[in-house]
């Protein structure tokens, strides 16, 4: 059944009517195909023998309005399907009136519906179009509408279909809204971590590599590094012990934790042993004979790891276990691979390889409340340090009709309750949402909400009952009798790559002073004075503050243009007056101009923003 749509979906919908009577009074032989709300505003397929272009924009923009401005009803009428056919054949629906053309997108959607089924139309002053609905009550109810851009879509998505015009557009209830959410869309561009990370030389994807594979530049590995040091510290005062596993593993592992064959499609193909490749070749054994092989267990092979947890499961069970030990902490910053479509990658924020800030937790069932709350504590202190105060927790839950869930109900219901009672603790709002558990286990999200109003899910807790059992997971209980661990994964940042793409927009790359790759730079105000320079610089490396020198022959005014355009949050200009004084005229990203300000109490009062993390 499809989801009810919001006012501004329905707004939406219904601008995207307007939008093709607007094409049809200018192109009558247009051919629609699907015209829906999508999220942020709407689009219309369109088959036209004119190439549309954003110059074609003005013209159609003064169709819709006359349409708008026209009040026409919506008006919503139900035929029989048969009834419908022969409209489409005489070439009346998505059109304006009859012509001699059929709507061969609409009779072609129409022939997949079962025949007795009753068929909606809508009308519009003369647009007649087949429509589910619903939509607002007249075209006068949309006050602002805009077009956008315009892409290329096969027809229903199969390259095999004729290729089709997508023109997309937006509508809002006021021009007031219009107006913020494109300035807000400006900002965005400002803020696209693809723009900024290369001019900051933060991060590289390079075809010579393979797309959603990251190049850490120099400066982005600090970042990251700082982001690990920051996690690790937290790990390390909360008794984890870190653990380095490898890219690969045999595939049973996997068939054991169940991530193949059920997820082989957001997978790696499996790699096979050279020799066995060969014994296949002398069979003559088609490609999709080698790939069922695989499926079924007769081949064996190896397999890019989809998930860490796996080996850490092995870990565990590397030697014998006593209650003694629980609850046993696990941490990896582990990379893990995943097949993405094409289509699907973004930046940082969707790739196919990334790191994980990984950890595991084996428990006993009697310290599970508590190992999730720590968890959670976790998640929360991250969030406050980078000032994301404004976040919603989602409760993921199994859906009871689906068959990809692992484990009995018992377990589930134990776990499910466990993490309701962890997030009741944190006293924060959440809601539940049924069928976004994990396969093995019910899972606590966090998806916080950015400067620019947009939904990130970043920290994660997933509470497992189902693993230990797959992999025959035990401990001595203090009775001496053989238990089955609990186990707890959780990510506070879940992929660094995404986290790092998205402090990039979240502070349009003026990162706070902890985190910035550059933290202050020297600039002399000639020759004479780098060597003066350089001394501070060497000073302020010793303690730790990452300072560069700018020994360019450009004058001072271009070379504080170009820290400013590189948002290094201190500059420290250097001349005589300085040399002479011992003391440095500070420019601040935030504040500009500063004064001057002895070298050693500058040194110390950066050192105190460093390590308490202020957010300049």
């Amino acid at each position: 059944m499809p989801k009810e749509m919001t006012d501004l979906e329905k707004l939406r919908h219904s601008c995207a009517h307007v939008l093709a009577a607007a094409i049809l009074r200018i192109w009558p032989e247009a051919q629609f195909a699907a015209g829906p709300p999508v999220e942020g505003g709407f689009y219309y397929d369109v088959e036209l023998k004119h190439r549309l272009t954003p110059e074609d924009f003005p013209e159609i923009e003064k169709e819709m309005g006359a349409i708008v401005a026209a009040n026409q009803q919506f008006e919503r009428e139900e035929i029989s399907r048969d009834r419908a056919l022969e409209l489409g054949q005489s070439g009346r629906l998505a059109a304006l009136g009859a012509r001699p053309v059929p709507s061969k997108f609409k009779i072609d959607i129409l022939r997949e519906i079962s025949e007795g089924e009753v068929i909606t139309l809508y009308r519009n002053g003369d647009f007649v179009d087949l429509c589910a609905g619903p939509h607002v009550a007249s075209t006068g109810d949309i006050e602002a509408f805009k077009l956008t851009h315009l892409a290329s879509a096969f027809y229903r998505g199969d390259e095999r279909n004729p290729q089709l015009q997508r023109i997309y557009g937006t509508a809002f209830p006021t021009k007031q809204e219009m107006d913020a959410h494109f300035a807000m869309l400006e900002e965005a561009k400002k803020r696209d971590h693809r723009k900024l990370g290369k001019d900051l030389h933060l991060f590289h994807i390079d075809d010579a590599i393979g797309q959603g594979l990251i190049l850490w530049c120099p400066a982005g590995a600090i970042i990251r590094q700082e982001l690990q040091n920051f996690i690790g510290a937290e790990l390390r005062q909360q008794g984890y012990q870190q653990v380095f596993t490898p890219h690969i593993a045999k595939l049973d592992l996997f068939r054991t934790s169940g991530h193949f064959p059920y997820y082989a499609e957001s997978q790696f193909p499996p790699l096979v042993a050279r020799e066995n490749l060969l014994l296949l070749a002398n069979e003559n054994c088609s490609c999709a004979e080698l790939a069922n092989r695989i499926q079924e267990g007769e081949i064996d092979g190896f397999l890019l790891k989809p998930m860490n947890c796996p080996m850490h499961i092995r870990i565990f069970a590397s030697q014998p276990r006593s209650y003694r030990q629980l609850p046993l902490r696990l941490a990896e910053f582990g990379t893990v691979y995943r097949w993405e479509q094409s289509g699907e990658l973004s930046g940082m924020t969707r790739v196919r390889g990334f790191t994980q800030d990984d950890a595991h937790i084996f428990c006993s069932e009697q310290q599970l409340d508590e190992e999730i709350q720590k968890c959670l504590t976790l998640v929360n202190k991250m969030l406050m340090t980078f000032r994301m105060e404004n976040y919603r927790v989602r409760l993921g839950l199994r859906d009871p009709a689906s068959s990809k869930y692992v484990g009995t109900p018992e377990n589930w219901d134990h776990a499910e309750e466990a993490c309701r009672k962890a997030i009741q603790v944190l006293n924060v709002s959440y809601t539940e949402e049924q069928g976004e558990a994990a396969f093995y286990g019910p899972k606590i999200d966090f998806v916080v909400k950015d400067v620019l109003g947009r939904d990130w899910q970043l920290g994660t807790v997933q509470v497992d009952f189902n693993l230990p059992v797959r992999f025959g997971l035990s401990y001595k209980g203090a009775d001496g009798k053989s238990k089955t661990p609990i186990m707890v994964h959780r990510a506070p940042m879940g992929s660094l790559e995404r986290f790092v793409g998205l402090l990039i927009e979240h502070f349009a790359g003026n990162f706070p002073l902890w985190l910035a790759p550059e933290q202050v730079r020297v600039l002399p105000v000639s020759e004479k004075f780098a060597e003066f320079g350089q001394s501070i610089v060497d000073s302020y490396r010793l303690s730790g503050i990452r300072t560069l020198i700018d020994l360019s022959s450009e004058k001072i005014g271009a070379k504080i243009r170009l820290a400013q355009l590189e948002k290094v949050p201190y500059m420290l200009i250097v001349g005589g007056r300085e040399q002479a004084s011992g003391k440095v005229s500070v420019r601040s990203r935030k504040s500009g101009e500063e004064g001057t300000i002895p070298i050693d109490d500058f040194q110390r009062r950066i050192q105190f923003e460093i390590e308490s993390r202020e957010l300049c």
